[in-house]
């Protein structure tokens, strides 16, 4: 099973609507995937003793993490950077075990130029420093306001053809990864 972060807690997000594409697309190809949704972490989650003590409704993202086989992390950029709640949300899951040999590719989206070029970079260092093979593949959705309907759907065809090439290669990348990961014992 793949996973797909939605990186933001905010409500009714173009993050969101990105995610509900890519899950049709993963779909496509066969494959299930579970959404991670940051808006629906619970609220003891953001209490300072989580970071000691994992408040169990944290559990149940961090089961799924550690049981995919691939993570799909799509993120928006907040004030030129990862939003707050991916980020805090990274630091609650295990290290090193979290990230460690998994599979990883990135999707960025913003309302300006730049299609979330770095938060994306600033995750890849960090999942990098956790040990994650990054798919090198990166998607990034420039003014996504313009590429999303009325009804939060992807209308630009250029962006759904990367969406869909990055998604058949991670697909064969993770698969391919998938040996080595379980003689190490690694979801």
């Amino acid at each position: 099973m793949l996973t797909v972060i939605s990186g933001t807690n905010r409500p009714d997000s173009a993050t969101r609507k990105i995610v509900r594409h890519l899950e049709g697309i993963y779909q496509g190809l066969g494959q299930s995937l579970k959404v991670l949704d940051l808006q629906h972490l619970p609220s003891e989650a953001f209490h300072a003793a989580a970071y000691a003590a994992k408040p169990a409704g944290v559990q149940p993202f961090i089961d799924d993490i550690l049981h995919s086989h691939g993570l799909i992390v799509v993120t928006p950029e907040y004030n030129g950077g990862v939003p707050g709640v991916l980020k805090y949300f990274i630091d609650l899951l295990p290290f090193p075990k979290s990230f460690e040999f998994r599979p990883v590719c990135f999707v960025g989206l913003g309302a300006g130029e730049w299609g979330a070029l770095r938060p994306v970079e600033q995750l890849q260092g960090v999942f990098g420093y956790r040990n994650a093979f990054i798919y090198p593949e990166r998607v990034f959705i420039r003014h996504v306001h313009k590429v999303l309907n009325d009804k939060g759907e992807l209308i630009d065809p250029e962006i759904d053809k990367r969406l869909r090439s990055q998604a058949q290669g991670f697909v064969a990348f993770s698969e391919a990864l998938r040996p080595m990961r379980m003689a190490r014992g690694v979801g």
